[in-house]
């Protein structure tokens, strides 16, 4: 089955949980189907959802015989041991031949190629977040098809990389949305230990927050709690962009539900095709907003769409409606304890590699103006990233401040760091300021593959920033391997055993956040403007940081949220991640790069922290008493994700 205007191509993409419900949803008016098997996608929570391997098997008969597609997703973020499940599942879906497989983690493309499957094309997840023209031609490079487009593109956006790569787009036009940058939020792992990326996500965007600014309290129920998205009056606009396929959202949807959707588009697109002039838009909208489950919008498709996004009515705190189950609640960051210290030492202990001991363990600070960067050259830092996301109301870094500040580094590293999302102008301006000069810089701090492609030819070393979320030992060598790498942060999100594994496994050097308070929300979403359009309920002073710092209050604590100059929000921990007490085990696991997210400190409260990690590095068996010795800044202290996981049996713990 296929559709087409003007020798365009168009799929209409339906979901399916069930076997039951694909077997219903196949024979709908949609042109594909996409599902998940046993293992290893994004939709893991529901139980009795997903198909096995022989449904998936014949599933992918039965779509084949009405002359459909079926795509199979394959888009958790793999731990090392998920890589022994991919080899034997992928070895079978290259045995079945789905039309293709949907992948966030860019572990597949060595596995598939050190398999020599020749019969798994691949699409890249929503969650790979492809939003630039160097990212598609970096993946097109590495045998991509088909992208399925980041949340936050806009149409236009897509038109324009369409035209110049000439590759397939696939776009969400229906269902369930987030708030955050794809794969950008770390929050539930931070919480639970589940992992969003893994399919486990606990919904900390749909909790019932307050917002906090300037001493006010302001009344914003769900500030993070996006809209469902809604096109089906927008078909027109979709086919002129250049979109192949039109993705439903709903694989934990019911069948009844999913029918309805897919029946109502299909038959839109349909109408459309067959009298584009005197087609009506509004044709049988009233079945999908009588059905709908949240209020509707358009999203990012047509701009920026300001809190007119987030959802006030058929909100539910922490709710999943597909079931209507609550997920969670709000819940504080835990605190440190003694007995999961111990469980730490002992695990990490366990990934000992003998060739590091006489390697002195460097230090790298992540900074958010010149006076910061000034201050941790000063404290003899190794590595000072100089970030490319400026918080306000500090300004970005001039070509003059990186001058200054290379002519004075001493013995330390200059990095410049990227903005974690980098559209076209981003691109264009580092583009034009790293080709017009070197500046004494020592080397990149890189956010996407789209960078890395476009600036690996500068013979600038390059360090592949946190947000990367490496997972596995095979995704690292694939970032050193084919784009140069020099090291690699860890994922924020491993638990415990997963953390412990990979830096056993991995043989491409993995820098690690010891100390700070990482973002673990990063939106296009203004935040801020909850405080300058709403009048506020009462008056309350923040905690823990200036009153002109957004925070989202719950009853459980206060969460900083930084505005950065693109406009976008960068939500933190409440507590601080502190890994001081096991600096000796991180450093005999072999990590030789220690990181302090250090932008969210006054000069004077990083230069304290530099300190007492200078004096750690000296002298790694005194960390513990140095511990002691410390007092946050913030709310506390916390493990973040290695709070979480599988440890070994305990033995008395040391105090």
């Amino acid at each position: 089955m296929a559709r087409y205007f003007n020798g365009k191509e168009i799929e209409l993409l339906a979901p399916a949980g069930t076997f039951d419900i694909f077997k219903a949803v196949i024979d709908s008016n949609c042109d594909a189907v996409y599902f998940g098997g046993p293992s290893l996608n994004m939709r893991m929570m529901r139980k009795g959802y997903n198909l096995s391997y022989d449904e998936v098997r014949e599933a992918i008969n039965m779509t084949h015989e009405r002359g459909k597609r079926a795509y199979v997703t394959v888009n958790n973020l793999m731990n090392e041991e998920d890589l022994d499940e991919a080899k034997r599942y992928l070895s079978f879906l290259n045995d079945i031949g789905p039309d293709a497989i949907i992948a966030q983690d860019l572990a597949v493309f060595p596995l598939i190629q050190d398999m020599k499957l020749t019969n798994v094309p691949i699409h890249s997840s929503v969650m790979m977040n492809v939003h630039n023209l160097d990212m598609i031609e970096a993946l097109k490079q590495m045998g991509v098809t088909r992208v399925v487009a980041s949340r936050e593109m806009d149409l236009h956006t897509a038109e324009l990389l369409h035209a110049k790569t000439g590759m397939e787009f696939e776009y969400f036009v229906h269902g369930d949305m987030c708030t955050v940058h794809g794969a950008n939020c770390l929050y539930s792992s931070m919480l639970y230990g589940n992992s969003a990326n893994r399919g486990r996500c606990m919904k900390p965007c749909r909790w019932d927050y307050r917002v906090k600014k300037d001493g006010n309290v302001y009344p914003t129920e769900y500030p993070l709690a996006a809209k469902d998205m809604y096109m089906y009056e927008h078909i027109p606009e979709l086919i002129k962009s250049g979109i192949t396929s039109f993705k439903l959202e709903g694989r934990m949807r019911d069948q009844e539900f999913l029918l309805m959707i897919t029946n109502s588009y299909g038959d839109a697109i349909d109408r459309y095709i067959a009298d584009p002039i005197g087609y009506d838009r509004m044709e049988n909208s009233e079945t999908l907003h009588e059905n709908r489950k949240r209020d509707f919008s358009t999203a990012y498709a047509f701009g920026k769409p300001g809190i007119d996004y987030i959802n006030t009515r058929y909100e539910g705190t922490g709710k999943f409606y597909s079931t209507g189950k609550v997920f969670s609640t709000p819940t504080a960051e835990r605190e440190v304890k003694l007995e999961r210290l111990e469980q730490v030492r002992d695990t990490i202990a366990e990934s000992r590699k003998p060739e590091t001991a006489d390697v002195r363990p460097q230090l790298s600070v992540h900074v958010n103006n010149l006076e910061q960067a000034k201050a941790a050259v000063e404290e003899g830092v190794d590595t000072v990233y100089v970030t490319g996301d400026v918080f306000q109301p500090d300004r970005p870094f001039t070509r003059n401040d990186l001058e200054a500040l290379t002519s004075m580094k001493g013995a330390s590293q200059i990095v410049l760091g990227m903005p974690r999302m980098m559209n076209e102008m981003h691109m264009e301006q580092y583009n034009h300021l790293l080709r017009n000069g070197s500046y004494g810089l020592d080397g990149l701090l890189v956010t996407n593959i789209g960078a890395m492609h476009k600036f690996r030819d500068l013979g600038l070393p390059m360090i592949g920033d946190f947000n990367l979320n490496v997972f596995n030992h095979m995704s690292a060598e694939l970032y050193h391997n084919h784009f140069g790498m020099e090291r690699v942060h860890s994922s924020l999100e491993l638990p415990l055993d997963d953390f412990s594994n990979l830096l056993k496994q991995s043989k491409v050097p993995v820098e690690v956040i010891v100390h700070g308070s990482p973002i673990v929300m990063y939106l296009e979403l203004d935040l801020y403007e909850n405080a300058e359009v709403m009048d506020p309920i009462m008056q309350e002073d923040n905690k823990h940081v200036d009153n002109q710092y957004l925070v989202l209050l719950t009853d459980k604590g206060e969460n900083p949220v930084y505005r950065d100059w693109n406009g976008r929000n960068h939500l933190a921990l409440a507590k601080e991640l502190c890994y001081m007490p096991f600096l000796k085990e991180l450093h005999e696991a072999g990590v030789n790069h220690f990181r302090i997210e250090g932008k969210t400190y006054t000069t004077e409260q990083l230069r304290d922290i530099i300190r007492m990690y200078r004096t750690a590095i000296q002298d790694l068996s005194h960390c513990g008493e140095l511990y002691r010795e410390m007092k946050p800044v913030y709310a506390g202290y916390t493990l973040g994700s290695l709070q979480f996981g599988q440890a070994l049996a305990l033995e008395p713990a040391r105090v």
